[in-house]
């Protein structure tokens, strides 16, 4: 397994970042100042994250996709580690994230040591141009999770 840092022709994985943001606008905002990194098993990819630097020590992660026959392999888990640990060789002391407030994904990141500190309330009703629906849960609040580094 590798993981790389992507500079140029980061628009490519775009499909692949749509399943951790259905909105593509939404993507292209962070994607464009943020940096992709992209894990791979030869020629196979299998994730996908976007860190941006929020400024203060804090990074934050913007996205992070598995494809769907990847899930639930440790896969993401992994990315995640990576990006901790390079955002902390970096300098920052902070690694925070918004979700949807879904228990299966509170529950990986707080599995992980995040921790919640924050709700947006109506933030994907008011940002998105359709419902979002994921594990069968309207997303409506935006949750804000936190890590010290």
């Amino acid at each position: 397994m590798e993981i790389v840092k992507i500079t140029k022709n980061k628009e490519k994985y775009i499909p692949l970042l749509l399943i951790g943001d259905e909105e593509e606008s939404m993507i292209a905002r962070y994607l464009s100042r943020g940096e992709l990194f992209v894990m791979g098993e030869g020629d196979t990819v299998i994730c996908a994250a976007v860190v941006t630097d929020e400024g203060g020590g804090t990074a934050e992660l913007k996205n992070i996709s598995v494809y769907p026959e990847f899930q639930r392999r440790g896969y993401g888990r992994a990315m995640l580690g990576f990006l901790e640990t390079c955002c902390k060789e970096r300098g920052f002391s902070e690694f925070v994230m918004g979700t949807g407030e879904t228990p299966q994904t509170l529950g990986f990141y707080e599995s992980c040591g995040y921790s919640v500190y924050r709700r947006e309330r109506d933030f994907f009703t008011k940002n998105y141009s359709r419902p979002i629906i994921d594990n069968g849960v309207l997303l409506r609040d935006m949750i804000y999770l936190k890590k010290a580094l």
